[in-house]
């Protein structure tokens, strides 16, 4: 299988591309520059901004996997937009015009919001109108592949941290803006089980359409998190109230569990065991 992979030098893409070229796929990253080249795999410069260099980069195909955005610790909004719905927008386009058969677009759990009153499910509504610009961009990008005549699989990704990535460290100057309860849970998934989640969108067949939401089984607290780091007496205040909303946070997992996924890392608190953060 021939699979263009956009965003393949980011926090992700980097640990998966290797990993598809392991498992023999034949890869072709999209880059801004030449000098981001990835050993075993083609590449083609060329720049989500700009339409007219991605049908080169989606030519003959068979599937594309969507890694490149713009994330939410960036206060450019218009390039938050401009990255993660305009610049899929065209790379899907491209895509159906080049007859690819499959793209796989990794969004984010960070859609969801508060007082669902259960774990956040791939069907509860999202807000277009996140005010939000992350958060809207992905929703926004996921609502137009819906309707393009293209086979689309979307992938929620919880909190995605391991093997030396450096999101939990970089989230925590954000984690005290946000003033959430000590008790509040994040749910993480391992750059391990990411990878597994992608494997399986790109091979299965008959999940035209659907979202899938990716995650561990046992949610951390912020405190705990901020701990792991030696921040959580600087970010939380000691006098805490009661926890308004015990299911902020928590994401359920039971859909993509239904097509073969379990988490090869359960919780933050192996993979530290393991010593694969």
């Amino acid at each position: 299988m021939k699979i263009l992979v956009t965003g393949a030098t980011g926090k992700v893409g980097s640990r998966f591309v290797p990993r598809l070229i392991a498992k023999g796929y034949d890869v072709t990253i999209l880059v801004r520059a030449a000098s981001q080249a990835i050993p075993g795999a083609k590449m083609v410069v060329g720049d989500l901004y700009d339409a007219s260099t991605l049908p080169p980069a989606v030519a003959g195909m068979d599937a594309v996997v969507h890694l490149a955005a713009l994330f939410r610790t960036f206060t450019d909004n218009e390039g938050i937009v401009k990255t993660n719905h305009t610049g899929t927008v065209a790379l899907a386009k491209a895509a159906v015009a080049a007859g690819v058969k499959r793209f796989v677009f990794v969004s984010t759990s960070n859609v969801y919001r508060s007082g669902y009153g259960h774990p956040a499910k791939e069907e509860d509504i999202v807000d277009i109108n996140d005010s939000r610009a992350y958060a809207a961009s992905k929703i926004a990008a996921e609502q137009a592949l819906l309707k393009m005549d293209l086979d689309v699989r979307i992938l929620r990704l919880g909190f995605v941290y391991g093997e030396q990535d450096p999101h939990i460290a970089e989230i925590m100057p954000i984690l005290k803006t946000w003033k959430r309860h000590p008790g509040s849970r994040m749910h993480m998934v391992h750059h391990l089980d990411v990878a597994q989640g992608l494997f399986l969108l790109l091979a299965l067949e008959g999940l035209n359409g659907e979202i899938f939401n990716i995650v561990d089984d046992a949610p951390i607290t912020l405190y705990e998190l901020a701990e792991s780091v030696g921040k959580a007496k600087e970010i939380f205040d000691s006098a805490q109230g009661p926890l308004e909303d015990p299911f902020e946070g928590i994401i359920n997992s039971e859909k993509i569990r239904r097509i073969g996924f379990r988490p090869l890392v359960p919780s933050f608190f192996v993979a530290r065991e393991l010593d694969i953060l």
